[in-house]
């Protein structure tokens, strides 16, 4: 009853089920990240939308990427759309840096971690759109070299990445 007495007044502003935002509230690029976050606190935001935050791509991502355990339940989320990536063990943990966008802790993949999840899901986002972060990561990272060997063989795609690295180094 608060909630909607606030909404009626024009305070807040209702942008889902169960969550709210202040109406006057800056809405940057990011917010859905946030949003993301408080509804599915597990989740690690992944891929595109994690190629976006690093500035690893000039993509605007039309959805946020999450990545969830292989036995989770898909989150149901109608605003903002996610689309969700499955993985376990030290492929999902490995890598991961906490976030704190608009007052929200949001779990996201790190740089290295987030080229090598292209390759491995490259049939999701595209083998051009992998390369071209990996070619973006090499050019901006040069002594990140380590870090991104250390998440390919997490995620179990260093002999596919492992050409196209020596081609750009």
């Amino acid at each position: 009853m608060y909630l909607r007495r606030l909404c009626d007044r024009g305070l807040l502003e209702r942008v889902d089920r169960g969550l709210y935002r202040l109406v006057d509230a800056p809405v940057t690029e990011s917010s859905s990240l946030a949003e993301v976050a408080v509804r599915v606190p597990d989740a690690t935001v992944c891929l595109l939308s994690a190629l976006a935050v690093h500035e690893l791509t000039t993509e605007v991502p039309r959805a946020v990427w999450v990545m969830i355990d292989r036995r989770a339940r898909t989150p149901r989320i109608t605003y903002p759309s996610i689309e969700v990536v499955r993985a376990s063990g030290r492929a999902r943990e490995h890598g991961v840096e906490v976030r704190e966008i608009d007052g929200v802790a949001v779990r996201i993949t790190s740089p290295a971690k987030t080229v090598a999840d292209c390759f491995r899901y490259r049939r999701y986002v595209g083998l051009e759109v992998a390369l071209a972060a990996l070619r973006e990561y090499m050019r901006a990272h040069r002594t990140g070299v380590d870090a991104l060997v250390a998440a390919a063989r997490a995620d179990r795609v260093f002999t596919l990445m492992r050409p196209y690295m020596e081609a750009l180094a």
